[in-house]
């Protein structure tokens, strides 16, 4: 059941995913929800980090550094080394 719920978390932009995420925590953090429920939405939360650092990990791959000329002027990009 979980993994049907949690289906639709591929789909989701990364300021959704994240703000979704943050709605979570803050209930989970109340102590106020229910065992069960909690258990459901920690799974929720785990499936949603993992959606944002995938985001974040092929935005970090696109990012690119501008490279300069020896007077300091822009000559073009290269991709960044993450290495």
């Amino acid at each position: 059941m979980a993994e049907k719920n949690n289906a639709d978390v591929k789909a989701l932009p990364f300021e959704r995913a994240i703000e979704e995420l943050e709605k979570i925590v803050k209930e989970l953090e109340g102590g106020k929800v229910p065992l069960e429920e909690s258990v459901a939405m920690y799974e929720r939360g785990e499936v949603l980090k993992a959606r944002c650092e995938e985001l974040l990990k092929q935005a970090e791959a696109r990012v690119e550094k501008i490279t300069l000329d020896a007077g300091g002027k822009p000559t073009g990009t290269e991709p960044l080394d993450v290495d």
